[in-house]
């Protein structure tokens, strides 16, 4: 029933994302154009650092699936696919791997084809010391991503409902690993509440991981009899508003949810986060297209933030800080709701205030 349910993801993951994606948050931020800025594209790297761990590219396939036959090929399409282009790569949960070992061959396949790649496994926020370095062990992984996702388990109809436990298994876990722990949401967004809670937790790398992409509550409710939990489906905050929320002494932010495109990953990284994780859109090439078709794809994205940052004047990702930016309709309305100082945003070049993530002074 477990294999089927993760069957049962993707195929509606891909009923979400085939074709164009229409509009999100990311439409909100404008980077003010300045025509003299640019740079030639030779100087630009694309190098950035998570977790103490440099990677050569700023965004990563995230995590989505396994734990069947038909999602253990799709593994292996994306690990070779991360193998070929030298992005990382994480797994999608490997809680049915601990129930199932069975399953285990469909998760192992991502460091059987990548075995030198930079890979993340996946568990959940209920389990606990030994599980983690249990999933760890299996894909002698690089980090660890631990996923909350309470919205998803309330829409679920076999979710776990009990959430108690979680920050403390957070905790526990983040001290005993020996890898570096990224907490991530899985599309309904990490506030500035939450991220100062998992500070104080030892964690110092997080995924917002907001809405715009992926929307587990409408997966879920569409698994249920009666689909009475549709009233759901907007729940959450975006990315983009993740991002500006951030409180600025947050070592490490990662970004995803409704990442469409080079110019999404550009945004996030002048909004703050070190590296761009990409899931319902890679998902789909992969399904649709293969290995060839992904591979392609992912090394049209390198091609293309390479030069964009160039455009804006960035050699680096840490230099797409100092952009100007434009916050537009909804997130402005976000940021004014929240404190946040989102015209200082459009002077940053000018040498005012960084205010990467948003500027806000409260809490």
């Amino acid at each position: 029933m477990t294999s089927e349910r993760k069957d049962n993801h993707v195929a509606l993951a891909m009923d979400q994302n085939r074709g164009v994606r229409g509009r999100n948050d990311f439409d909100d931020v404008e980077l003010l154009h300045h025509a003299l800025a640019g740079i030639d594209p030779a100087t630009v790297s694309l190098g950035t650092t998570v977790g103490g761990v440099s990677w050569d590219v700023p965004f990563y396939i995230n995590g989505m699936t396994g734990g069947s036959t038909s999602t253990g090929e799709i593994n292996r399409t994306l690990a070779i696919a991360a193998r070929e282009t030298g992005i990382p790569m994480a797994s999608g949960s490997m809680s049915i791997a601990l129930k199932d070992p069975s399953q285990i061959p469909t998760f192992q396949v991502i460091r059987e084809e990548n075995p030198d790649g930079f890979v993340m496994a996946n568990l959940g926020a209920d389990h606990g010391v030994d599980n983690a370095l249990r999933v760890i062990d299996l894909l002698q992984a690089d980090a660890l991503q631990i996923h909350v996702n309470a919205m998803q388990e309330t829409v679920m109809p076999e979710g776990s409902r009990d959430f108690s436990a979680w920050p403390a298994t957070i905790e526990a876990v983040v001290a005993a690993v020996p890898v570096p722990v990224v907490v991530k949401e899985v599309g309904f967004g990490l506030s500035r509440r939450t991220l100062d809670t998992l500070a104080g937790l030892g964690v110092t790398v997080a995924d917002v991981s907001g809405r715009g992409g992926t929307n587990f509550a409408r997966i879920e409710n569409s698994r249920r009899a009666g689909g009475d939990y549709a009233y759901l489906e907007g729940w959450g905050q975006s990315t983009v508003s993740c991002l500006l929320d951030a409180p600025s002494g947050f070592p490490t932010l990662l970004a995803s949810g409704g990442v469409r495109n080079p110019l999404d990953v550009l945004k996030a990284l002048a909004l703050g986060a070190k590296g761009v994780g990409v899931a319902g859109t890679f998902l789909a090439l992969a399904v649709d297209g293969g290995v060839d078709a992904l591979v392609t794809e992912i090394n049209r994205w390198k091609e293309h933030l390479t030069q964009l940052m160039a455009t804006v004047g960035a050699p680096t990702v840490s230099a797409l800080a100092g952009t100007d930016l434009l916050v537009r309709g909804s997130v402005r309305e976000f940021c004014e709701l929240r404190g946040i100082d989102a015209a200082a945003l459009s002077a940053r070049s000018a040498g005012a205030t960084d205010n990467t993530r948003g500027g806000h002074d409260g809490r």
